[in-house]
């Protein structure tokens, strides 16, 4: 099924996800949910809170042909080398839109999978960066807010315009 997801400004993208206490089928049906939302969007990571669910669970495929899908729940991040690399990013809940985020090039991800087995990951490049990009969703933070104020207002008031027309 296909989920909506929340657009920027939405209050709701603020709300801090909680930690997924067992992983049951119920769960396992909103992560191939998530998986359709996101390859329907199309995106490459969707984290739970942009779907309006405040668990954390984040789901991400980086490949050309949807053949990696890699799930995350209650990811905690190890930073491995603190070089900061500027990476254009967007988001399915900013649609439209891209701007240049620092983020560490660098980590370490400890996270259970949708089978609710513990597992820990290295990760540089693109990996690295979403999966700091879908983790900042869990925790009411989006990439706007590393911008300046200018920007991010600017991009507030364009989708706010668009949210008015379509209503």
């Amino acid at each position: 099924m296909i989920l909506n997801i929340l657009e920027y400004p939405d209050p709701r993208l603020r709300t801090i996800a909680k930690p997924v206490d067992e992983v049951t089928d119920e769960t396992r049906k909103l992560i191939e949910d998530m998986f359709e939302t996101m390859y329907d969007a199309p995106g490459i990571g969707l984290a739970a809170t942009q779907v309006n669910v405040h668990q954390q669970i984040i789901v991400m495929d980086l490949s050309e042909d949807k053949s990696e899908p890699r799930v995350f729940i209650n990811p905690k991040v190890e930073v491995l080398d603190g070089d900061y690399q500027p990476m254009q990013e967007g988001c399915l809940s900013v649609p439209g839109f891209y701007e240049d985020v620092d983020r560490i090039e660098h980590v370490r991800i400890n996270a259970i999978n949708e089978k609710g087995e513990a597992f820990e990951l290295e990760a540089t490049g693109l990996l690295a960066v979403c999966i700091q990009h879908e983790m900042d969703h869990l925790n009411g933070k989006l990439f706007v807010d590393y911008l300046s104020a200018l920007k991010r207002n600017r991009i507030r008031k364009k989708l706010e315009k668009l949210h008015k027309k379509s209503a």
